[in-house]
Formats: structure tokens, sequence, C-alpha cells
């Protein structure tokens, strides 16, 4: 079957970006949520890391049911759980109502997060994976850079239970694209049991790849520094540094932008060096503003400039390194792309809850928690990749032994 690029590249981005915008578009709501349900900003930060573990815990069901039933209806399914979630969330009448229609969200919403990356590993091969991620990067970028803007000037006119049927409509449109424009790139398998045993031998072989533990957790800790931020930049930015709302969109916008960026230059990059040669210059960067982010912090230098280029520079560098660790797990998988993508979420989920939940619980108007988390996420990362070019762990598949 023909497929043509750009229409796909532009639905795959648009289901990915679902995931994002929920996160995103929220956030500027944060302090309106917490007067208005009874608490405060930290704890309505729990809503979040509901929906991280529902990200998380989702990935693994729609890992085997696409395997095993194609792509595309599974996808439809979590759409429609998605858009009963969210109204649900828009009347929540108590912060642990919320949290549950947040995780029930991410239940159905992730199963774009899963599909998108296989998707990509049916189509595409060699180092065409990572060009392509770095293309959705680009596609589904506008998420980051409107969400919050949107969410605030919603907040601001409407109220922040209004955003949740802004996410609806959303995910209406996207559902449309699926339906009609979104080829089936993979059909039924049959030979794929649902029986619980059978179902984690099916995993139980893409464990087996010690590459793919290496780069899918590599590249989950990376990515748990966005977490970090994610959940503490609510706080850090308005409460600490004093942004509004709206100029807290702005903010996180710019900082958005420094992830499409750095996407965009990894295309580049890949021009001259492998995945792993761009992923481990990105970290030894990345670990320096990290380090630098954290001493301003903890000695009060970090005035909202030196913050925004901190955070700017942290995430520009993890443009360049989340489409590479992504591309080489999923490398030696075709028939598996399913599980491999679903099981590298998961494990992405599992690092960024754990990061998302402790920068919740450890928050304190002394305590730099943002940067420190930002930094243990990126040193973790960086330990693994040098064990892996090290350890010569690229010569058990030979496409990988450019790096």
């Amino acid at each position: 079957m023909q497929i043509k690029k750009t229409p796909l590249l532009f639905v795959l981005g648009s289901i990915m970006a679902l995931g994002p915008f929920s996160i995103d578009m929220y956030l500027p709501a944060f302090q309106s949520m917490a007067t208005d349900l009874g608490t405060d900003t930290a704890k309505v930060g729990y809503s979040l890391t509901s929906f991280f573990a529902g990200l998380f815990i989702g990935q693994m069901f729609y890992g085997i049911l696409i395997d095993r039933f194609g792509r595309k209806k599974p996808l439809i399914a979590g759409y429609i759980i998605y858009i009963l979630a969210s109204l649900g969330c828009a009347f929540a009448p108590s912060l642990d109502s919320l949290v549950t229609m947040r995780f029930l969200m991410a239940l159905g919403g992730c199963s774009g997060m899963v599909i998108s990356r296989a998707v990509v590993r049916d189509v595409f091969s060699g180092n065409e994976i990572a060009k392509t991620f770095s293309q959705l990067v680009l596609v589904m970028g506008v998420a980051p850079i409107i969400a919050p803007t949107i969410g605030g000037f919603v907040n601001s006119w409407l109220g922040w239970r209004w955003l949740f049927g802004t996410m609806v409509l959303i995910a209406i449109a996207n559902l449309l694209l699926i339906i009609f424009v979104l080829p089936e790139t993979k059909g039924p398998d049959n030979s794929i049991s649902l029986k619980p045993k059978s179902i984690w031998s099916e995993y139980h072989k893409v464990l087996r790849h010690k590459s793919f533990i290496l780069y899918a957790v590599a590249g989950s800790f990376a990515y748990a520094g966005l977490f970090a931020y994610l959940t503490a930049s609510p706080s850090e930015f308005m409460e600490r540094l004093g942004l509004t709302d709206t100029q807290y969109g702005w903010a996180f916008a710019f900082n958005a932008s420094g992830f499409i960026l750095g996407s965009q230059v990894n295309r580049l990059i890949l021009m001259r060096h492998s995945e792993l040669s761009a992923s481990l210059r990105s970290l030894w960067t990345q670990l320096g503003v990290a380090i630098a982010l954290m001493a301003f912090s903890y000695f009060h230098m970090a005035g909202i400039t030196l913050t925004l280029i901190s955070t700017f520079l942290y995430l520009f560098m993890l443009g360049i390194l989340n489409p590479n660790t992504q591309a080489l797990a999923l490398r030696p998988f075709i028939k598996e792309a399913g599980r491999s993508a679903a099981l590298m979420g998961s494990i992405q989920m599992i690092a960024g809850v754990l990061t998302s939940g402790l920068v919740s619980f450890l928050h304190g108007d002394d305590t730099p928690t943002m940067a420190i988390a930002m930094l243990v996420c990126t040193s973790i990362s960086l330990v693994l990749l040098l064990i892996s070019r090290f350890g010569n762990i690229a010569e058990a598949n030979p496409e990988l032994q450019q790096a």
C-alpha cells in the first residue's frame, strides 16, 4: 500500500499532540483550580501525577491490542474513553474526582502515543525512524507552544472547567482524522493471544533485548526531566517568580520552542553523527545546564531571565536526545512494533510518575526541587548511555554499530 508521508505525519503529529495538550493547557489554571477546589497548587499537581500514571498503565494494554487487532480500532476506542473522561473533569466537584478523571483521560489518550510510534516503525526503517520522530515533534510542537497560552485565556475568560471542554473538541477533531484520513498500517494478527501468560511472554521477547532496555530507560530518565519541569513550573514561575497565568503561558511557549528547535537541529546533526553520538553530546551539554540552574536556584540567583534561559537550553538538548533514544530502542523490532512502543512509553511514564510525584511531595519554598530533579534525571541518562557505548551494546545489533 502506497502511503503519502505528509498527510501521515500531520495525522500522527495531531494524535501525538493530544497528550502534551492535555497537560500543558491546564497548567496556567493551577491557581484557579486550587482556589475553586479548596486546596493548593502543589496538591493540584497530583492530577498531573495521576495523568502520568494513566499513561503508564494504558500503554501496556494498547501495546498488545494494536499488535492483535491492528492500529485503528484500539485508537478509536481510546479516544472515546478520553472524551468521556474529559467531560468528567469539566464537572469534577472535588480534587479527588478530578485526579480520578485525569487518570481515565490518560488511559484513553495514551492510545495515540503508542500507535503513533508503532506506525512510524511500520512505515520507516534505519535512521529514517529518528528523522521522522524529529519531524513529528515539529508537527506536534504547536501543542506546547499554544496550549498554555490558550489555557491562560480560557481560564481568564471562562474559568478552568472550560479547559476540558476545549480538550473534548480537540479530541473530536482528531477522531475524525483517525476515521477518515489515517491509513491502517498493520492488519490484525490472530496468532497473538490475549491471555495474561501469553501477553507477558510477548512483552518478555522485547525485554530480552539488552539494547532496548538501555536506550529505553536512558531516554525515559532524560524525558523525566521534562516531567519535573511540568510539575514544578507553575509554582516556580507563578508563585516564586510572580508571573501571571497569561505570562506563564508565554514563558511556557518560549521553553517549548526550545524542545521543538532542538528536534529540528537533530535532523541536521544526524547527517554527520549517529543517534548515540548525538545523544551523548546533547546529554553532556544538558548536564552543564542543569548544574548551572541548580546553582542559580540554591544561591537565590535564579530570576526570571536566568531561569528561562536555563530551562530553554535544557529542553533544547532534550529535543535532540529524545528522537534518537526512541529510534535506538525501537529499531530492532518490526513484528513487535506495538509492544516495543508500549513498553518504551510505559518505562518513560514510570520515570515520569516517580519524578512528578517526588517533585510534588518535596516541593518547598527554599528547596530548588525542579533543578535538583532535572539534574538527577540527566545524570542517570548519561550514565546509562555511557554504559551502552563503552559496553559495546551497539554490537548486538548490526544497524547500531556506526554509533
